[in-house]
């Protein structure tokens, strides 16, 4: 599973965050809260849903299930002219990604996450860069589906 190196463009969002742990996730109670509520937001660029985390500089320094993280349900947007009430803005910052298609449901996905940072991470000429992790789901993602598919957008930079 080789990944395609892509330069993202600065890419404006809004969505609803929560925080949460791989030990108490709580995705799915942030997916039920945003889905309803995204046809509220009126300038959107398209109908791909982001699923986005933000990590600590530490967070991958040692891994710990119980760490905490904040996770976001967002599309992205034109600008930031208006904004649903209990949402906000976000901003991917450009950069370099690795950009994997993950193929399966969410029971799965560990076992991509563990490939990409237990064996093609360490042996890339690539080190993760601080920035914003996230998933986009297109067109072939269908939620809880063994066909689905996504995309896991990894930030990086050369070492």
């Amino acid at each position: 599973m080789n990944p395609r190196i892509e330069t993202l463009p600065e890419t404006k969002l809004i969505g609803k965050r929560i925080t949460l742990s791989l030990s108490n996730n709580k995705t799915a109670e942030l997916w039920k809260s945003f889905m309803p509520r995204r046809k509220e937001i009126k300038n959107n660029i398209d109908t791909d849903l982001y699923s986005i985390q933000k990590y600590d500089a530490s967070y991958f320094n040692t891994f710990n299930p119980n760490t905490e993280f904040e996770k976001w349900a967002a599309v992205a947007v034109t600008d930031f002219n208006e904004i649903p009430e209990a949402m906000e803005p976000i901003t991917l910052v450009g950069g370099l990604y690795a950009v994997f298609v993950h193929k399966g449901d969410v029971t799965t996905a560990s076992k991509t996450f563990q490939y990409i940072f237990g064996t093609w991470l360490p042996n890339s000429e690539y080190v993760l860069d601080d920035r914003l992790h996230f998933e986009l789901l297109g067109e072939k993602y269908k939620n809880n589906d063994p066909n689905s598919e996504e995309e896991i957008w990894i930030p990086i930079q050369l070492k």
